[in-house]
């Protein structure tokens, strides 16, 4: 099973929009359902996925034209975020697959994605526009005790302007729609970490390429109905509104 695509089309001649949720579903492929018995508990929690991304994805995707390429299964099997090698990419529970099994995994769940995305960056950078690459993912209100005191988080590489003007001029607008937002700048991660924005960023090479991941609090999806379709609003609105400018 590969990445799932809606459709593409360019924002203007000079950008192009493309969205990724890289953590959108818990869904555990059938032949590895046996590693997550007795843990549908586990499942249902942030560890296994982000809540609302998916939702948000296809609404900004939908709404501007965008390709949107959603990872196919639950991080807890892969996370398509993580780059090979890196300890976290299999966890707990899928990290004892045989060596064969996690050449399965990663051939058949982890790479579809990562291509799909890096091929929509390609196309949009060959083409000669900007590709402007969302990454869409939601972090739970409390971590081993410890409040997140941020609504919404804007992740990019500080050393790289046409990001930081992104986020600046984002992170305004959320903020004068909804002055009451707690709206931060790499928080509660760092535009920097492992990603596949970070992997795109040294793979393209230009600065036509830019990263952004958006983090919700999961207390909006995870909340009441009308208080989420509000956010989302909020959170499409103050994107168009800086994707018009920045054409």
């Amino acid at each position: 099973m590969g990445a799932v695509i809606d459709r593409m089309a360019v924002i203007d001649r000079m950008s192009e929009l493309i969205v990724s949720c890289e953590h959108a579903t818990n869904r555990v492929p059938r032949k590895y359902r046996r590693l997550f018995a007795g843990r549908d508990r586990l499942l249902a929690s942030h560890r296994a996925y982000d809540p609302g991304t998916l939702e948000l994805g296809r609404l900004i995707a939908r709404t501007h034209g965008a390709a949107l390429i959603v990872a196919p299964c639950t991080r807890l099997l892969v996370d398509s975020n993580r780059s090979l090698g890196h300890p976290r990419l299999f966890s707990e529970l899928s990290a004892p697959l045989s060596a064969a099994d996690r050449e399965d995994v990663i051939g058949r769940y982890y790479a579809p994605h990562r291509q799909a995305v890096e091929d929509a960056v390609r196309r949009a950078l060959i083409g000669g526009r900007t590709a402007v690459h969302l990454g869409v993912h939601s972090f739970v209100p409390v971590l081993r005790g410890r409040t997140r005191r941020a609504d919404v988080g804007l992740l990019y590489d500080p050393a790289r302007p046409g990001e930081a003007r992104f986020c600046v001029a984002w992170q305004r607008a959320i903020e004068s729609m909804q002055p009451g937002w707690r709206v931060r700048r790499n928080y509660p991660y760092r535009g920097r970490a492992d990603g596949l924005t970070t992997h795109l960023r040294r793979h393209t090479r230009t600065t036509r390429y830019l990263g952004i991941e958006l983090e919700i609090n999961q207390k909006f999806p995870c909340g009441d109905r009308r208080r989420w379709t509000e956010v989302q609003r909020v959170l499409l609105g103050s994107l168009s509104s800086v994707l018009d400018s920045w054409s």
